[in-house]
């Protein structure tokens, strides 16, 4: 099951008995266990209602004992586990003994007054596991992947919407590019720029440049993407500003060397046929850093980047013995490279 469709059920006032929540993005799923508490339990009761445990510190012996047991003062209680260890493949502790049969078990009749919750932050369930194929046969695995390009905007928007603001066209956008795809991140700055909007107001591309400071890997993505429309002067103003913020240029340079070298994985696996959801898995990047990416490798040849990783090798290697001053080299390849023809 995807994450939609456990958030529609939820809607919907459909709670399932038992969940396993697993993937990477961990804001969407700790926003799933937050509805799910909110949907069965009144603040006041929270204490009597939500039990937590961690299988890294707790036997799944004590949390089945509670998981057993009737609710005290509250028609449900709610049992939230973190886990890396008995659904997916983390180190298991040598002190701490687990029974998975239990939980097993458990499943084929679970208690209707508890809503039993794993939430396990690792990108897929530990399939040679048959406590996962029972969870899986209950059909009870819901994955929290990052959300696409176009769901992260709107997403964005709508978080927005929900406080009585709108965003103006293009401004969800460029908080993407200011901020990343980390959803806490873009949280927290949707939430100050509507409280600067004001009621009903609008969230304007302005408003998040001069609010929003861009994330230095974010500096980087606009310094390559001026790289490949050879803006000289947008290249050199962006990179003096990255200077001024004490940035190091071996680390500026090391995240060039990735955003090129991703460039080129992009170009390649797009000749193959490859999704640009498929790339994201090969790649490790978020479905909008795909996206970025491939817009500005088509700028670019593949002859090109392969160079321009030549000869951030040779600078690399400049810098870090003394043979060129660090600021100075890379300042003098970004001018070189931001002045010639695209070839």
């Amino acid at each position: 099951m995807e994450a939609r469709q456990a958030f529609r059920e939820l809607r919907e006032g459909k709670v399932r008995p038992f969940y396993a929540c697993f993937g990477t993005e961990s804001y969407l799923m700790n926003e799933f266990a937050d509805r799910l508490t909110d949907q069965l339990a009144e603040p006041e009761h929270r204490d009597m209602a939500v039990v937590r445990f961690d299988t890294a510190e707790s036997p799944l012996d004590a949390v089945m004992d509670e998981a057993e047991t009737l609710p005290f003062l509250v028609p449900r209680k709610i049992v939230l586990v973190r886990d890396s260890v008995l659904l997916a493949s983390g180190k298991e502790s040598a002190k701490i003994e687990h029974r998975p049969e239990r939980l097993a078990d458990y499943l084929k009749q679970p208690l209707e007054t508890t809503v039993l919750v794993f939430l396990v932050p690792h990108e897929k369930l530990d399939e040679r596991k048959k406590l996962v194929k029972s969870v899986k046969s209950a059909d009870a695995a819901v994955n929290f992947a990052p959300l696409g390009a176009d769901e992260l905007l709107q997403w964005v928007a709508a978080r927005a919407g929900k406080q009585g603001r709108r965003m103006a066209e293009g401004a969800a956008a460029e908080l993407l590019q200011r901020v990343g795809t980390d959803m806490h991140a873009l949280a927290a700055e949707t939430d100050k720029l509507c409280l600067h909007a004001g009621e009903g107001g609008t969230i304007t591309v302005a408003a998040i440049r001069e609010l929003v400071p861009a994330a230095t890997e974010q500096n980087v993505f606009k310094l390559t993407e001026e790289l490949a429309a050879l803006r000289t002067d947008k290249v050199l103003a962006l990179y003096h500003d990255l200077l001024r913020q004490r940035e190091e240029p071996i680390k500026l340079m090391s995240l060039i060397v990735r955003q090129i070298r991703n460039m080129l994985y992009v170009k390649e696996l797009g000749g193959q046929g490859y999704s640009p959801q498929q790339m994201a898995g090969q790649l490790g990047l978020h479905p909008y850093a795909v996206k970025i990416t491939s817009e500005q490798a088509r700028k670019f040849s593949t002859s090109r980047l392969a160079r321009l990783l030549s000869e951030l090798a040779d600078l690399d290697y400049a810098m870090k013995t003394g043979q060129t001053d660090k600021a100075l080299g890379l300042e003098l390849f970004l001018l070189r490279t931001s002045s010639e023809k695209a070839q």
